[in-house]
């Protein structure tokens, strides 16, 4: 296996993986959220990256693979563990916190690693270690994550990522595999899927439960990301944000607000752990 893993300094601090076989890499910044921040398949650089508002520390990202940890979306209030409440912001804290990073011993791709922290605690009460790993593959870029709880009590949690895809022309972009029923996070009404897809253009924001991927065609740049699910991280959010030409293509293993609701709430016991798993394939057409 032909590949390099190097901590470079332009055009931003990050470190750098590389398949020369497929001519395939991925950038990461771990201190910023444990963020994949570029993915270049057969030579084509795939995901929408704000490299101007990134440096700014005082905007949130947008743009490559941010990580939704312990909850996806927003909650519509505080949420209760043993009686006392809590608060998590949207999307949680993992996208936030330094990462750590190192080389997955097969050298197919690299291991992020998030442990709790006095900041974390304080939101989320609960001892825990994320592991994730992503592995370049041909044409392909797959995640798998560990969540251990080392805590006492049962933990309560949603995972998720927020990948942005850059596309060529919103108006000349088509999503296949999806069901006819979404809901419309802007006023979480369930509406028609083939109506939210017309209207990428305008910015949409919606949740839906396909049943086992969906395809984003761009077809001026001919290229076709297909998000695979594996249960039960297979929940999907897309999301665009007019002028930005992007789609996020996001697999959730929870609606919004779960902690709240209890709704496809996930928990993992005391001193064991969950393993969750999605794939990104890359072709054209």
């Amino acid at each position: 296996m032909s590949v390099s893993f190097t901590k470079k300094k332009n055009p931003y601090p990050h470190w750098e993986y590389e398949n020369t076989e497929f001519d395939s890499l991925i950038r990461i910044v771990p201190e910023r959220g444990g963020l994949v921040t570029e993915w270049r398949s057969e030579g084509k650089d795939l995901l929408y990256f704000d490299l101007e508002r990134f440096l700014d520390k005082d905007k949130s990202i947008r743009g490559g693979i941010p990580i939704l940890f312990p909850i996806c979306g927003d909650l519509s209030e505080d949420y209760s563990i043993a009686g006392k409440k809590y608060l998590l912001k949207q999307h949680g804290f993992a996208r936030d916190l330094p990462w750590s990073i190192s080389l997955i011993k097969d050298k197919s791709g690299i291991r992020l690693k998030l442990i709790e922290t006095d900041y974390s605690r304080s939101q989320f009460p609960f001892f825990f270690t994320l592991i994730m790993d992503v592995q370049l593959k041909e044409k392909s870029l797959q995640i798998s994550v560990k969540i251990y709880n080392q805590s006492k009590d049962s933990m309560p949690f949603s995972f998720g990522l927020h990948p942005y895809f850059q596309v060529s022309n919103l108006q000349k972009t088509k999503i296949d595999g999806l069901p006819e029923k979404c809901i419309d996070q802007t006023n979480m009404k369930v509406t028609n899927v083939s109506d939210q897809i017309r209207i990428l253009d305008k910015g949409v924001d919606f949740l839906s439960y396909p049943s086992s991927s969906v395809k984003l065609f761009d077809s001026l740049s001919r290229n076709v990301i297909e998000l695979i699910y594996q249960e039960p991280m297979d929940t999907s959010v897309i999301w665009t944000d007019p002028p930005r030409q992007m789609v996020c293509l996001e697999p959730w293993t929870s609606p919004r607000n779960s902690l709240v609701t209890g709704d496809r709430k996930l928990e993992i016991k005391p001193e064991e752990y969950i393993e969750l798993h999605t794939t990104f394939k890359h072709n054209s057409f």
